[in-house]
């Protein structure tokens, strides 16, 4: 019975390794976060975020922005999240491509929950390198969720796998209000094999 077992469930892991999208490592001087990126469902996002990993623009890079719950970070959002937000080296950030296409997550099926990467947006199709990674469930960055006037959400792309302590690290950095003081650096973001 346990080779029958083993006999079954040996192609069943590696056809699921083979669903896995790409996987990538973002260091910073805090430590690593690994993540897998959903290019199965939201194609647009993650071909674009892969560009500027693939180029090394994020080498060098800072996550720049806290969102907390505390009161004082949020005073003038009645809509309340927890994020941390991170973009590319300052000499490349006159130098994004265009922007992006939203893949709302009406469309995608994807979520903000617990360690979801997604790409931070001024208006919908604003998109280009600036990303976010969320603490907690955060249904209002959904599409229909309330966090901007326009209803449209952001572009969930990917979820953290490893170092979840590290997002909280960064998360928890001295900050004056939302601007993490100092930033904390992206030291590089790779593909896994």
């Amino acid at each position: 019975m346990k080779r029958l077992l083993f006999a079954l469930l040996v192609p069943l892991a590696t056809t699921l390794a083979a669903w896995a999208g790409p996987q990538i490592r973002l260091t910073t001087e805090l430590g690593a976060i690994e993540a897998e990126l959903h290019a199965d469902q939201a194609p647009v996002t993650v071909a674009n975020f892969l560009k500027y990993v693939d180029a090394g623009r994020y080498t060098g890079g800072v996550f720049h922005r806290t969102v907390k719950l505390n009161p004082d970070n949020q005073p003038h959002s009645t809509v309340k999240i927890e994020v941390i937000q991170g973009g590319v080296n300052p000499d490349f950030a006159e130098k994004d491509w265009p922007p992006l296409a939203l893949e709302r997550t009406r469309d995608t099926g994807l979520k903000h929950l617990d360690g979801t990467l997604s790409m931070a947006r001024a208006g919908p199709d604003t998109a280009t390198s600036d990303f976010f990674i969320c603490l907690g469930a955060q249904p209002e960055l959904d599409f229909g969720g309330k966090r901007n006037p326009d209803g449209q959400g952001f572009a969930a792309f990917g979820r953290v796998t490893k170092g979840l302590e590290i997002v909280k690290k960064i998360q928890t950095a001295p900050a004056e209000g939302q601007k993490l003081t100092p930033a904390i650096r992206i030291l590089k973001i790779e593909r896994l094999p």
